[in-house]
Formats: C-alpha cells, structure tokens, sequence
C-alpha cells in the first residue's frame, strides 16, 4: 500500500454506497487522503442481492478485498433460464471449474450490505480516510488548484478534487452533463429476502435461476453462504416513483405473473412484504468529468439491472479513478480525463446491452420462440464466448 502524501488537501467525495466507499478506499490504497460525505444518517446499503461476474473480483484483487467478499458470498455452480408458462429448461451455463478455467476468477452472489459492509470496514481501517454521516453537497466550486464544497447546513469545505458517487439522481451530474432525470425503462422490480427456512425445500435451488415470461421475469439464488434466498421480480409497468425501498402492491405483482409455473407462483406467495424500485437508466456518455470534478458509478453511468453490473461497474471504476490518479498525482484534472477516456466505452456497452437484455428476457410470442431455439443448443464455451467481452474485463 503507497504511503500518505503527507498533508496534502483529501479528495472529496459526495455519496457513501459501494462507489463511494470502493473510490475512497482504492484512492487511499495510493495514499490519497480521502473525505467522505454520506446524507443519510448512517453509512448502509439498501437493497438485497446482487450478483458479482469475475471481472469485478479482477478490480476487488487490485485492492486487497477479493477475499473477504467471498467469505460472505454464495457461489453458485450454474446459471439456468426456464420458461415461466412451460417450466421447460431454456438454457443452463456451469459456473464451476470450467468456467474460472475460462475466466480466471469465480462468480459468487451476495447482499448488497455484505459487500458494502465489506467496504465500510476496510475505509474505517484506514487513518487516510474521514466518514462524515448526515452530510450532503449541495454545491461546488472550483478553483485554480482545488475546489470547495457547500454542504447543506451551509459549512464550506475544500479538497484537491471532488468525485460525485451521489447515484441515478446525482446533482453534481446535472452541473456537469445537464441531462434532466433519468430515462424511465417501463420496467419495475419487486425484491424480498427469505431465510432458507422459510423456502420450500423442494424449490430451493443452489444456482441461480431466471424465469423468463412475457413480459416479465423472476430470479432467485441464495445469499450470504446459502443462509438467505434472494427473489427478485420484474414486470413491465408504467408506475414510477423515485428511490430503492418504496412498498411494492401485491396485487400489482399478482395481476402480472397471473398464469405463470406453479413454482414461480409457489415462491411469490412466501413474500409478506416487497420492496420495489422503477428500473431507469441514462443515455451513454462520455463528459462526465469538468476540470477537477468527476462522476463514478450510478451517477456516471446509470444501468438497468440486466447484466447486475452496476456495483461491479462502479468497483471498476473505483480502481481505475485511483491507478489514473497515482499516475498523474500532480494534475488531478488530466487524471480524471485519463479515467473517463478509460471507462467510457465500456460502461457504455453495459448500458446498452442490458436494455437488450431486458428485450431478450421479456420476450413473448414468436419472438420467446425465437430466442429459446437460439440459446437451445449452446456449449457452455459458447455462452462463455457471449459474455467475453464482460468477464474478460479490467
């Protein structure tokens, strides 16, 4: 680990989730001194599982916690597709050692709190980086050799450089790029977690599994080394409402899986409660840096869940934004354009393809015909080559 540039300004950074805390954490790994500011009362992570591709556990190698993310996490020996109205298996991809023979690292599914809990300890581990809770920006201003900060009651604080971790509906994007709020998809997700004792034992399922109806789909898989089911529903809707945790309609859900496999019906019915978030993402592009401010993850780069890459996104981002700034520790503006020249185009590609993704779930009539014949008669080297240019990454 580099050792601190002695009392040199921190990096500024607005938002505390898994972004926030990755950047701040990887930039301390290179010595920077880091100050972040969360507005929530308490540093956690809303949400429930979250599905990690070998890529990201390429980014958790560069700074030292790829292991301490697996001891929490499940890994699953397949990924499977069946049909919702059929039951009928579509596709089903090993995940065991022929794929990290391919990809050179697992894939493993967590809690969001896990891996964020993960990253708490290790910033709270270290004396380069300051975690200030209740604490939101509301503005900045920059200046020839630093910028300073307007937090919401009003105090002033100055940095070397500020980083916008601050997600889908991040202000400091609006200052920068000035796109409006984010795409709506028409999509809505519904999630719950169930202990393992609450599952039925004849429908708990070590891999991780997607039933694709029409227009809709459900995904299940354990969590935290198999102690937790993760469900996640997703149905089309024109509903929207802000945020990650709002109460999700039952009868909603119930009119749009209405038909589906008695398992996927067996399932939904274990859940009392669901939270429910409106799936949105943005355009690509490639500003999102402006002199000594920049963008990470969400606010970034805001993805639809289809290829559960956000948090995975955002770590690699963590780590480029820190190697780029290592390398250019004297020119904080020309570090962050050397880090968005390097992620802009794949972010971009992730973006793009989940919506596809989406499609390609959803699917129904001929067109679900259509994409079952295609998958069919895959090897799993062949699903592995489709996914290359994601796995393969970092």
């Amino acid at each position: 680990m580099a050792q601190s540039n002695g009392g040199a300004q921190p990096i500024l950074v607005s938002g505390g989730g898994i972004g926030g805390l990755a950047a701040a954490y990887a930039l301390a790994r290179q010595g920077v001194p880091v100050r972040v500011f969360e507005q929530s009362p308490e540093f956690r992570e809303v949400g429930a599982g979250i599905q990690l591709g070998p890529n990201v556990f390429r980014a958790l190698e560069k700074i030292g916690l790829k292991d301490a993310i697996l001891a929490d996490a499940h890994r699953p020996p397949a990924q499977e597709m069946r049909c919702a109205l059929t039951g009928k298996v579509i596709t089903r991809i090993p995940l065991g050692e022929e794929f990290f023979a391919r990809f050179g690292q697992p894939y493993a599914v967590t809690h969001r709190a896990d891996i964020h809990g993960t990253f708490l300890k290790a910033c709270q581990a270290s004396n380069l980086i300051t975690l200030e809770n209740s604490r939101r920006v509301d503005f900045y201003e920059q200046r020839g050799d630093g910028i300073t900060v307007t937090l919401d009651d009003g105090e002033r604080v100055s940095g070397r450089a500020l980083i916008g971790c601050d997600g889908m509906w991040s202000n400091i994007r609006e200052r920068i790029v000035g796109d409006g709020k984010p795409r709506v998809s028409g999509h809505i997700a519904y999630r719950a977690v169930l202990k393992r004792a609450d599952v039925p034992s004849d429908l708990w399922r070590p891999d991780v599994v997607l039933w694709a109806g029409p227009r809709t789909h459900f995904v299940h898989y354990p969590l935290r080394r198999g102690e937790l089911y993760n469900l996640v529903a997703v149905f089309h809707s024109d509903r929207y409402e802000e945020g990650w945790n709002a109460e999700g309609s039952a009868d909603l859900l119930w009119e749009h899986f209405k038909g589906q496999r008695p398992e996927v019906l067996r399932m939904l019915e274990r859940i009392e409660t669901w939270r429910m978030w409106v799936l949105c993402d943005r355009e690509p592009v490639k500003n999102w840096s402006q002199g000594r401010v920049t963008l990470l993850g969400d606010a970034a780069h805001p993805m639809l869940q289809y290829l559960a890459q956000g948090a995975c996104m955002a770590t690699e981002d963590a780590v480029v934004l820190a190697e780029k700034t290592a390398a250019k520790p004297d020119d904080l503006p020309a570090a962050f354009q050397d880090y968005e020249q390097a992620r802009y185009l794949r972010t971009a590609r992730v973006q793009i393809m989940a919506r596809v993704y989406g499609d390609f779930y959803h699917a129904r009539g001929v067109t679900a015909e259509l994409r079952d014949m295609a998958l069919a008669d895959r090897t799993p080297q062949q699903s592995y080559d489709g996914i290359a240019w994601l796995y393969g990454g970092l």
